[in-house]
């Protein structure tokens, strides 16, 4: 996602290297560079040429300081200007109704079904009860996936298969969420074009029934500027709270993410970037700037860490590390950590400074099931015991994982590398506390 965007803009900022300060003459061609690099990623031509007149107008107003660069001061500027075109801040959903209805609204095949999932799961890990409604009475199997939905993310579904009322349904969903306590309901309903006049009655009339405290709009990033003008169609409608873009993992320019926040005034809440449940973030204008500047997002890979990985089991490694204990069979637990945060060069594309180095990188998600594989085909006494496993051994691995012997041996290296590697600093670690301890004269 934006890799495109992100690149051009990189070339447009080259062109300010070496100026001493910045003037209209030499931002000229980087300022057009920027626009065309705005245009090409499906932004709106209206919103990319607003943009950088208001870029413009800040860069020759700006006093740049002699520690920092031209370039350095355009990247700041362009920043804030994208933080400020994509609405400034997260915004929640209204969750204050008991229960707190969530109505899904969009075009066929937006992914509202998968999307609804990945909120009733988002919303299941808050410590809230959700309940998922099938109101797509129309496509066919499309209870039944939501039904596998719901039963994949541990939650309450309803359904009315005979019913093909879908303000029916909705209504009497509601009724049964009130009298079992649960707190959401997230309402799935048919896909719909914004011309057909019957099925958009059709949803306000759901919305009139349900009266839900929020309306999302899903609505497919792939799809570039034509998103924007849906969004507008069905806003016009139903009037709703927010926008949810999914499919930002594909082979999207991105301009939606740019251009919907301006043109229908509502914020995007939720971003969508993979099939899994768990393939879900809340969209923070901040951090996809500095995404998309190449400045890496930290702070939301530190969340996907503190969401994945145990406290205690980080305590009971950091114990093992101290005493040089580091096995297999820590090694296989680091690795199913490292898999519940999600697409490994996604992972490491949010790291500062990475992301432009392995963009271009074939990284195969199947070296960590490779790794998996070789360790499980280990017997546990040989995972404690890294040093049992000789020539015999090391071929059975092989044969068990369908691997290469020499894959096998090289796993068994990295391991020793690390035990040395803990050990050396085990030892610094000695030494620092013995000399923080010893005796002082003055």
């Amino acid at each position: 996602m934006f890799e495109s965007l992100s690149d051009k803009l990189e070339l447009a900022f080259k062109r300010l290297k070496g100026q001493g300060r910045i003037n209209e003459l030499n931002i000229a061609d980087t300022l057009k560079d920027v626009r065309r690099a705005l245009v090409d990623a499906d932004v709106n031509y209206k919103i990319a040429k607003e943009f950088v007149d208001t870029v413009k107008e800040k860069a020759l107003g700006a006093n740049v300081i002699k520690a920092v660069s031209p370039g350095q001061m355009m990247v700041k500027i362009v920043h804030d200007e994208l933080v400020s075109l994509m609405g400034n801040q997260a915004e929640g959903i209204n969750l204050s109704d008991k229960p707190a209805v969530v109505l899904m609204a969009g075009l066929q095949g937006s992914g509202k079904t998968t999307f609804s999932g990945k909120l009733a799961n988002h919303l299941k890990k808050k410590g809230r009860e959700v309940m998922l409604v099938a109101c797509d009475v129309y496509r066919p199997a499309a209870i039944a996936q939501l039904h596998t939905v719901a039963e994949a993310v541990g939650v309450d579904f309803y359904s009315e298969p005979d019913n093909k009322n879908p303000i029916d349904i909705a209504q009497k969903a509601v009724h049964a969420a009130k009298v079992k306590g649960i707190s959401t309901v997230i309402i799935d309903t048919a896909g719909r074009l914004a011309v057909d006049e019957q099925m958009m009655d059709e949803i306000g009339r759901i919305k009139a029934a349900v009266r839900p405290g929020e309306i999302l709009f899903v609505v497919d990033a792939m799809t570039g500027q034509d998103a924007v003008n849906t969004a507008e169609a069905f806003n016009a409608k139903l009037d709703f709270n927010g926008v949810v873009l999914t499919k930002l993992d594909g082979d999207t320019r991105g301009g939606a993410a740019l251009s919907i926040r301006r043109q229908v005034n509502k914020p995007i809440k939720f971003v969508g970037t993979g099939e899994k449940m768990d393939a879900l973030d809340v969209f923070y204008p901040e951090r996809m700037a500095t995404r998309i500047l190449g400045m890496g997002d930290i702070v939301s890979l530190v969340e996907k860490a503190q969401e994945t990985i145990d406290e205690e089991e980080a305590k009971r490694l950091q114990s093992r590390f101290k005493k040089n204990q580091f096995d297999f069979e820590d090694f296989l637990g680091q690795i199913r950590q490292i898999k519940k945060m999600g697409n490994f060069k996604d992972l490491l594309g949010m790291m500062p400074g990475i992301g432009k180095a392995v963009k271009d990188m074939d990284i195969q998600e199947d070296a960590l099931k490779h790794t998996e594989a070789m360790i499980l085909s280990m017997t546990p006494v040989e995972r404690r015991n890294p040093r049992m496993l000789d020539a015999k051994r090391r071929k059975r691995i092989a044969q068990g994982s369908g691997r290469e012997v020499s894959e096998v041996n090289q796993l068994v290296k990295q391991l020793e590398q690390m035990q040395k590697l803990m050990k050396t600093i085990n030892k610094q670690g000695q030494k620092g506390g013995q000399m923080r301890n010893a005796p002082r004269f003055n």
